[in-house]
């Protein structure tokens, strides 16, 4: 007898992410497919299915792709793209969609981010419950039923017009000649990057040297894990840039999505410095377009306090929001946004359907970099005034009992405000300060983030609170 498998067990708030062949299989996916055509009502509509480079994602897009057409879907099939290439197809075709990957997790798992058309992020209060209970149902039944007229699959290369859109949006032309170390973790930048900075998709060539590291598409990983926000995944990047003596390094992610940034001296920029740099770049153009009127601009409660300085400074509204991509987007369309930044390296912008690009926000980055007479470091250094402790992950069994000692240990000393876990804020003779707590959703972590105008400040403020936390 087969076991059905409990879908919320692996569904999460923004996604699906599961261990390939117990709790993602061709039958939950197939599941999964109808559910989000139903869920969504596309019987006699399109939706467009992207997939990543993992071994188990062209299966898993065709299963899904199945159970839609099942219910009445037309499926345009995109194979494969990185995630922000999925956006884009839905944005430009404006039809929902389905992105197969794991981002940056190992290869023994997979998943799945969906969107509505228009790139319009779903999360688990405004879709992804639905589709996970409606798929539930067809699994627990044995079988999908199939409508009278079932849809059609077709197949779908965005990638060049992609690229074009990218290029249309950020104009890289006339920059200076940079020399790039770009490292794709055998992830999809191994696609893009060659399409958006090269000429793989017939575009004019850039004044740019790319130096490609790993960017044969394997799903194993054979080089390192995906995931540049580990510090030991940019070992390679870092140590590259310098052999090669080059003007700056980009890193990606599995799925391409997130951006990350090394400088000549082969030290990473921070996501904050690169969301104060795209910030000020978006604001700038905008109102050279004619833009009248309020202005803003997102950035989750983490970012350095650089990033709401220099929005405010360009004569913007910062809009400080709660950590996540799925709020971020939601947050973008209620208030307009012209651009969200993360400093999970996530880059959201409104000429992109509010979606994150990681590769648009590289883009920016070298375009600013490109005017700049001087080195990136340099460059960095203005956008990088405050010393942060970056995010610090501390196992604490009593969530409740480390918020007691900390709210008693800084009592009359700050402000705090509750709008993602605990902010707290206050001043010292010679620097302001500040530090969240914030407890995973999905672990027993209490994550902290700490930022000060002085480097003393900010390592006597985050072991004061670490001893706190782990008491």
């Amino acid at each position: 007898m087969t076991t059905v498998p409990d879908l919320a067990s692996f569904i999460k708030a923004y996604d699906v992410r599961g261990l390939v062949g117990t709790q993602l299989t061709d039958q939950v996916v197939e599941a999964l497919g109808a559910g989000f055509a139903d869920e969504l009502g596309a019987a006699g509509a399109e939706l467009a299915v992207g997939h990543d480079m993992r071994d188990s994602s062209p299966g898993f897009a065709a299963a899904f792709a199945r159970g839609a057409q099942a219910r009445g879907a037309s499926v345009i099939m995109l194979g494969l793209c990185s995630t922000d290439q999925t956006y884009f197809a839905s944005g430009h075709l404006n039809v929902p969609a389905a992105m197969f990957t794991a981002s940056h997790n190992p290869a023994t798992y997979n998943g799945i981010k969906f969107c509505r058309a228009g790139a319009q992020g779903i999360s688990l209060d405004t879709g992804l419950g639905g589709i996970r209970d409606r798929a539930q149902a067809y699994l627990d039944a044995g079988s999908i039923e199939a409508v009278d007229a079932p849809g059609t699959i077709s197949h779908r290369d965005v990638l060049a017009p992609y690229a074009a859109y990218l290029r249309e949006l950020v104009d890289l032309s006339t920059v200076r000649p940079l020399r790039v170390v770009v490292d794709a973790g055998n992830g999809m930048g191994g696609l893009t990057v060659p399409a958006v900075l090269g000429t793989a998709a017939g575009l004019p060539a850039l004044p740019l040297e790319i130096i490609p590291l790993y960017f044969e598409l394997d799903g194993t990983f054979p080089n390192h894990e995906a995931n540049p926000l580990e510090p030991a995944n940019l070992v390679d990047l870092q140590a590259a840039v310098v052999e090669h003596g080059a003007d700056l390094g980009l890193a990606f992610d599995g799925d391409a999505d997130r951006c990350f940034v090394i400088d000549e001296l082969g030290q990473p920029v921070t996501p904050s410095a690169v969301a104060a740099i795209v910030a000020l770049r978006e604001i700038t153009r905008v109102r050279a377009q004619g833009e009248t009127g309020e202005i803003r601009v997102v950035h989750n409660l983490i970012t350095s306090r650089i990033v709401p300085e220099t929005i405010s400074a360009a004569g913007a509204i910062p809009v400080r929001t709660k950590v996540g991509h799925s709020l971020i987007k939601d947050v973008m369309h209620e208030t307009g946004a012209i651009f969200g930044g993360e400093h999970s390296a996530h880059y959201y912008f409104r000429d992109f359907w509010g979606a994150d690009n990681g590769m648009l926000a590289a883009m920016h980055l070298i375009a600013q970099f490109g005017e700049y007479d001087g080195p990136l470091s340099a460059l960095a250094a203005e956008f990088t005034p405050y010393t942060a402790s970056g995010e610090i992950n501390s196992t604490v069994d009593d969530v409740p009992a480390a918020y007691a000692r900390i709210l008693e240990a800084f009592h009359g000393r700050a402000s705090i405000d509750e709008l993602d876990g605990l902010t707290f804020s206050g001043a010292t003779d010679d620097s302001w300060w500040w530090f969240s707590v914030r407890p995973s959703n999905t672990e027993p972590l209490l994550r902290l983030n700490a930022e000060a105008e002085t480097s003393s400040t900010m390592a006597a403020l985050r072991d004061e609170v670490l001893a706190l936390i782990r008491a």
